[in-house]
């Protein structure tokens, strides 16, 4: 194997926003938010191992992984949890981790935060 051909496991994170609990913002912003990781990045369906999604405590109306689902993200490993609830978190916040495989070294993966979330990370 080359080094070009050396596969390294990292973990990807990224966060948005929804302006209210509702299931169609639920999904459509877990959607955008995918959607924009996997583009960055240059990730292919099949080099993702598991996705944890993670959402504040005043989202209840559906599970982020549908989202997942929706696009295809069929044979994927999914978990959803509520976050703890710290004193002055982002509100109405769905947060999502994905372990994958990758020709890129983890140092050369880019974190995605949207909306609300933007201000999380630089």
């Amino acid at each position: 194997m080359s080094l070009a051909d050396e596969r390294h496991f990292g973990a990807l994170r990224g966060a948005t926003t929804i302006e209210h609990d509702d299931p169609a913002h639920v999904r459509d912003a877990t959607r955008e938010l995918l959607e924009r990781m996997v583009a960055i990045n240059n990730i292919a369906v099949a080099d993702i191992i598991s996705v944890v999604f993670t959402v504040s405590r005043d989202i209840t109306s559906e599970f982020p992984a549908r989202a997942a689902r929706d696009l295809g993200w069929v044979d994927v490993p999914l978990l959803c949890a509520t976050e703890i609830p710290v004193s002055g978190a982002v509100a109405h916040c769905i947060r999502v981790l994905i372990h994958l495989e990758s020709a890129r070294p983890r140092s050369e993966l880019r974190p995605v935060y949207l909306r609300g979330a933007a201000h999380l990370r630089d």
